[in-house]
């Protein structure tokens, strides 16, 4: 089930909510070359950045899995004025960036489950810029945002995974979380796709 306000400019299947509320204290992760990397809430005038990632991980992790022409016509200026809306909107989700010494490097958005079930929140999106793969960046802001989504008083959560995604399987897999049997499928870029649900507990 969908909720009435989603959209596909988020992500495959994502929700356009928005609430800001109490920030949080942003969480510091120390990666090596003395770099430092923290989760923090995102701002509006982080819609720019948030929309070139968005696109560059797009073209990248979906490459071959998509029509290639679709994901070349991919344009920033729309998706960051639909974040920037995102952003400025009132609603029950959040977003947060992973800010690598003063960098976006990725961003998540997340909140209450699309299926509207009260003790489940849903990763909506969570992408990386491909140049941030593989340094633990994707761990820890996966671990902050279910950090929030327990202080939230969520139980469980819920996100959705390309199937033919094999590397955010493996991510996935590799952060706790289980497919739980629930699918759906989308018409994306003139193709018929399916998503696999996983969840875990909190």
């Amino acid at each position: 089930m969908r909720h009435p306000t989603a959209c596909t400019w988020c992500s495959i299947g994502a929700t356009c909510l928005a609430g800001l509320e109490k920030k949080p204290r942003a969480a510091r992760v120390r990666l090596g070359h003395n770099l430092a990397m923290r989760v923090r809430h995102a701002e509006v005038g982080d819609a720019d950045r948030i929309a070139e990632i968005h696109i560059a991980s797009w073209r990248a992790a979906y490459r071959g899995k998509l029509d290639e022409a679709y994901l070349a016509a991919l344009d920033v200026a729309p998706r960051e004025v639909g974040w920037r809306q995102t952003l400025l909107g009132s609603g029950e989700s959040e977003t947060v960036v992973a800010d690598l010494d003063s960098v976006v490097v990725g961003f998540a958005h997340f909140g209450p489950a699309r299926d509207l079930v009260p003790t489940v929140g849903e990763v909506y999106a969570m992408y990386l810029a491909p140049d941030a793969w593989g340094r633990g960046i994707g761990r820890s802001l996966l671990l902050a945002v279910e950090r929030r989504l327990r202080r939230r008083g969520f139980e469980h959560a819920m996100l959705y995974v390309l199937e033919s995604n094999d590397r955010a399987i493996r991510f996935y897999e590799a952060s706790g979380w289980e497919r739980d049997g629930g699918e759906k499928r989308d018409q994306l870029g003139g193709r018929l796709v399916t998503e696999l649900r996983y969840a875990k507990q909190l």
